[in-house]
């Protein structure tokens, strides 16, 4: 069945539904997925009530009325057969309301997200091509490539103007003083988080009319260069989206901001951005600027506790995350990346695979959490996980096991 057809399917069931609880995951992905679903379905009164969460279980879903999951589900194989679905994730949901890239042949790691998947979705609820922007946040957040329907999906927006591009500093702020000092997409090594050494790269960049871009980039690259790798330093300068109907037009700064505040627990303002409502965005960047520094902060402590296996740990489950995309990204390294994070008697791991590596990790985390009584799983590349912290040993000999294969 093409994807098409299925997003045609769950599409006629909701529109006999007259009320759907939505579940979206709380990165930026995710909550782009479910905010877009709901801005279609207001479309057509469709009533609903949107909560955003870091997992999802069985337990937290209602009986017997319409249910729809964002971002996740597919991983969980209990689920009832009426929930929908709309995911990109490895597929276990046998139910036959799932709209999700890998059910028909497309790569849900690199040419559709979530996002991406719910505008599919969307278009079968009526005219929503004003919300193709939205989709541009799983791309930019979950690190897509503009290729197959990701690329259908941008080339129809920009032939509408709903989307225009350009080239630019790709690192996310109000000011560069800002960009420089909370930057992890990039992470800049000896410059983030440290005001001495922005002030000091900006009094440098200083030219007659303002900062010397070139100048500016020039400084930024020798300074990182003995420790970033190539993909890091070539991030910091690249295509730009404008989002045009959305309320932070950067696309890079929309995706990034409402990552931080899903992860940071401000679901709410995260979704209203989303809904293009503009009350909040000055306190939606204080949240972010709040948030890069905490993951800048647990990014320097994890790194004094790494072991020879690729483990890492932080005190916050709300960086870990972002903590690990720097860690396989940023950091020089060669194999996969294990970022723990304790809550109580549940340990929360963040794995990541870099290039290059020919290791499916979302597979391997998916089976140690099984045999360790958790759940667990995700992409080719990206995955997590969630155990007792007592079976955290368990769950490292399996991955250790399956590395040496």
């Amino acid at each position: 069945m093409s994807i098409e057809e299925a997003a045609e399917q769950v599409a006629e069931h909701l529109l006999r539904q007259e009320f759907v609880e939505v579940y979206a995951h709380h990165d930026a992905d995710g909550i782009a997925a479910g905010s877009l679903l709901c801005m279609a379905m207001m479309r057509r009164n469709i009533r609903f009530r949107l909560r955003v969460l870091p997992r999802i279980s069985p337990a937290n879903i209602s009986t017997g009325q319409g249910t729809l999951l964002c971002d996740f589900g597919s991983g969980l194989e209990d689920l009832p057969d009426d929930v929908m679905v709309v995911d990109h994730h490895h597929p276990h949901f046998s139910g036959g309301l799932h709209v999700n890239p890998r059910l028909a042949g497309i790569d849900g790691d690199r040419e559709l997200s979530a996002s991406g998947t719910a505008y599919i979705l969307a278009q079968k609820l009526g005219d929503n091509r004003d919300l193709a922007g939205l989709a541009m946040l799983g791309i930019i957040g979950d690190g897509q490539d503009l290729a197959g329907k990701n690329l259908d999906i941008f080339n129809d927006a920009v032939a509408e103007g709903i989307i225009t591009t350009g080239r630019g500093l790709r690192i996310i702020g109000r000011d560069d003083h800002e960009r420089l000092l909370m930057s992890i997409n990039p992470y800049l090594h000896q410059i983030s988080g440290d005001e001495m050494a922005v002030a000091d790269l900006i009094d440098s960049s200083m030219a007659e009319d303002g900062i010397a871009l070139d100048k500016l980039l020039s400084l930024t690259v020798l300074r990182i260069s003995p420790y970033a790798t190539q993909p890091a330093m070539q991030g910091l300068y690249g295509d730009l989206f404008s989002l045009e109907r959305e309320v932070i037009v950067d696309g890079h700064t929309m995706a990034a901001v409402v990552d931080a505040c899903g992860k940071s627990g401000r679901t709410g303002l995260a979704v209203s951005l989303c809904l293009r409502a503009t009350e909040g965005i000055d306190e939606a960047f204080e949240l972010t600027r709040q948030h890069r520094m905490n993951v800048i902060d647990a990014l320097r402590a994890a790194c004094q506790s790494r072991d020879e296996s690729g483990f890492y740990e932080v005190g916050d489950t709300r960086v870990a995350s972002d903590v690990a995309d720097v860690l396989v990204r940023d950091c020089a390294g060669t194999g996969p990346v294990f970022v723990v994070a304790r809550a109580g008697d549940l340990c929360h791991i963040s794995a990541r695979c870099p290039e290059g590596l020919d290791f499916d990790i979302g597979t391997a985390v998916r089976e140690a959490a099984l045999q360790c009584d958790g759940f667990g799983g995700g992409h080719h590349r990206r995955a997590g996980a969630t155990i007792n912290c007592a079976r955290l040993d368990t769950f490292r000999g399996h991955i250790a096991g399956v590395m040496a294969q």
